[in-house]
């Protein structure tokens, strides 16, 4: 058929410029790669309290069964989006499905026909596709860039949004949050913040960057995102009750997709129960990374970013993209899973390893990488 022509065609293209998508399997190599900061994705504790929380919850149906609008909702959904409000100091939560649905359910949503959104080049792809079924207009501005966001503000109409991310998944960096927050003051704009990368990591308690720096008050709506740190599934939109309430009405993201079963629920709750506990962990990746972060940088022809993250990208300064993905197999080859982020991922000429960090990784660990970069490279 046509059809099978097509699609065979676009796969060559991207095949001959090298960036051909393949799902794999990694097993038996050291974790640098998934986004469980902190281990709570194979933290045995967690297991168990899970387990002896089910059985509280067994008179509940396995499945949500439809839409929470429908026969889908009941009490426990209410009383974790009750803990999530309060964990994240915030009015009320929305959960949604994943991360992705969270991005998506919301930017498609709130802004409305007349209104202006002002996003990070670097947001992540669920909120740039959430904007693209919104009728509002939408800016890219420079990523971290205050000054060319203010230029950008020129263009703005009706009720203005800027969205970021507090800790962005590619890069590393933090977005300037206290300066942002100031700057949609003085314009009344309601700024969003995508927490994903930062929950678990920071703030006294793991509640996220908008917490950890006093900002929930300047910060409309907070993302938190359960796939990274927190290691589950699921996300929640965190903010004042009209939020909440106008995201059941007008979400398509919330109101057409059945809720999240009560296993998920039952793990969600039970990580916010053990999050307090995890300030060890919590400083022991950031000092390993910090350890990292340093030692790459010593090597020649590489360049490491940002100083001080968990996520670090490794950049090739000669070779280009064939160098990058012949050195992470390499690592890979060496027992360390490491993986290259190309094009269209990141922007032609941006390709990088990206690393990260966590709390289970060992000095030994980071200083067996660090040689098999330099070797590798």
């Amino acid at each position: 058929m046509e059809i099978h022509k097509r699609l065979q065609q676009k796969l060559a293209e991207r095949a001959a410029q090298g960036n051909l998508r393949q799902l794999k399997t990694a097993t038996g190599l050291t974790d640098f790669c998934s986004n469980d900061y902190l281990g709570l994705a194979r933290s045995e504790k967690l297991r168990a309290h899970i387990q002896a929380t089910e059985q509280q919850y067994s008179h509940l149906p396995l499945g949500a069964t439809g839409s929470r609008l429908l026969s889908g909702n009941h009490t426990l959904f209410e009383e974790l989006e009750e803990t999530i409000a309060k964990y994240h100091h915030g009015e009320a939560a929305l959960l949604y499905n994943s991360g992705y649905a969270a991005n998506v359910g919301l930017l498609s949503a709130l802004p409305q026909r007349g209104d202006t959104v002002f996003y990070d080049e670097a947001s992540h792809a669920s909120m740039k596709d959430g904007l693209r079924l919104s009728f509002a207009k939408s800016y890219s501005f420079r990523h971290n860039n205050l000054q060319d966001l203010q230029q950008k503000l020129k263009l703005a109409t009706g009720q203005v949004y800027v969205v970021v991310e507090s800790v962005y998944s590619m890069e590393g960096d933090k977005a300037p949050l206290q300066e942002l927050a100031q700057l949609c003051k003085s314009v009344n704009a309601a700024l969003i913040v995508d927490e994903a990368h930062a929950v678990g990591l920071y703030g006294e308690k793991g509640e996220g960057l908008t917490v950890a720096l006093g900002l929930e008050n300047q910060v409309f709506a907070q993302v938190i995102t359960y796939g990274k740190a927190m290691g589950a599934h699921g996300a929640a939109v965190v903010g004042p009750q009209v939020l909440r309430d106008f995201l059941i009405n007008y979400s398509r993201a919330f109101i057409y997709t059945t809720g999240l079963p009560t296993h998920a629920l039952v793990t969600l709750k039970c990580v916010y129960d053990l999050l307090p506990e995890l300030e060890k962990e919590r400083q022991q990746v950031k000092m390993l990374s910090s350890h990292l972060s340093e030692q790459l940088n010593k090597i020649n022809g590489i360049r490491c970013t940002p100083a001080e993250s968990v996520i670090l990208s490794v950049f090739v300064e000669e070779g280009g993209t064939a160098k990058l993905k012949a050195l992470a197999s390499f690592l890979q080859a060496e027992k360390f899973d490491v993986r290259p982020v190309l094009s269209p991922t990141v922007p032609k000429g941006q390709e990088r390893l990206r690393v990260i960090v966590h709390a289970y990784n060992t000095l030994q660990e980071i200083e067996g990488l660090v040689k098999a970069i330099a070797k590798g490279i």
